[in-house]
């Protein structure tokens, strides 16, 4: 026991003085502050951006802590007075500025696109709503535009892989928020989407792993239910958004602040990651999705802890990156 109130008294001494008597050191004999340091010897991206959080939220300066939590607005202003009050002169470090401000706009950005997918995620699907309606209908056309829909309640839903004859009873755990997502993957990516529904259904003519499928029984192949799966994943993404574990993935591909597209970009990847999964598990049956599920989300966690990863780089505008 006094062991270890010894090293938490040596932590807590460390914390307090030490690290500030390192941060003066190095100011003096660089000329330069700890944020200095972090935009002019870090790349762009999550390592340039999580240092910059970090010492932002630690410092005892009000102004500082704050920073990272100010309206997308008053970005521009609050630099200004972080320069101020740190004494940087901007017309001899101009490219502080623009780094800091890029920082700033993900991390008040990253912010921002919780309380925007939280939003939609939280609002229930409404059969009365017009709106509603029309995203759903237009989910079907564009996963079988050669297939009518004969009536609005219909087994035919089941054929891209909701539950019952109304999908409205599907989105209860998502929201929203599933919708938004199934109908983005399904338009943006038609053929891809397409593809992926296809290969639920009728798993032993998957394309995307045709070598491993002719080493294995054909007979044995399981599907899976296309819709169903998409909100699972929807609720995969957005645990990962919300624990903060998308922030690298988010600050790599994203020169600003990253959008609710990028959040459906990087759902639109995971059920291509997702499917891809599924058939190299090549599980025995359904009652294996939950097992098959959690380890892929530990396997996306993993690569998410390299802090130069991108999951969809094709998404990014990444030569945004390079200047900042």
């Amino acid at each position: 026991l006094k062991h270890k109130m010894l090293i938490q008294i040596c932590l807590y001494f460390y914390c307090k003085f030490l690290w500030r008597c390192l941060k003066f050191v190095m100011r003096k004999l660089t000329g330069r502050c700890e944020l200095q340091r972090i935009c002019y010897n870090t790349k762009p991206g999550a390592s340039r951006t999580m240092k910059i959080g970090k010492p932002e939220q630690s410092s005892k300066q009000k102004l500082l802590q704050t920073s990272v939590s100010v309206h997308p607005d008053a970005i521009e202003k609050t630099i200004e007075d972080i320069m101020e009050l740190k004494k940087i002169n901007p017309d001899v470090n101009p490219q502080l500025g623009i780094s800091l401000q890029a920082c700033l706009l993900q991390i008040v950005g990253y912010r921002n696109l919780i309380a925007d997918v939280e939003k939609l995620r939280r609002e229930p699907y409404d059969s009365d709503n017009p709106q509603h309606e029309e995203m759903l209908l237009k989910l079907w056309k564009f996963l079988k535009p050669n297939t009518p829909l004969e009536s609005r309640i219909s087994k035919q839903w089941c054929e891209i892989g909701f539950q019952g004859d109304d999908p409205k009873t599907d989105f209860r755990g998502m929201g929203l928020l599933g919708l938004y997502n199934l109908q983005y993957f399904a338009e943006r990516d038609a053929t891809a989407a397409q593809q992926v529904l296809s290969d639920s259904l009728h798993p032993k003519c998957s394309k995307f792993s045709k070598a491993e499928w002719e080493k294995k029984r054909m007979d044995k192949a399981i599907g899976y239910s296309f819709a169903i799966v998409g909100i699972n994943i929807t609720d995969l993404a957005y645990n990962l958004l919300v624990s903060g574990a998308l922030k690298t993935h988010f600050y790599n591909i994203a020169p600003e602040a990253p959008t609710l597209s990028h959040f459906q970009q990087t759902f639109c990847y995971l059920m291509h990651e997702f499917h891809k999964f599924w058939i190299d598990e090549d599980p025995m049956d359904i009652m294996e999705f939950n097992r098959v599920r959690e380890k892929f989300r530990k396997r996306i966690i993993k690569q998410l802890q390299n802090p130069d990863m991108a999951l969809c780089p094709h998404f990014a505008a990444s030569e945004g990156l390079i200047n900042m």
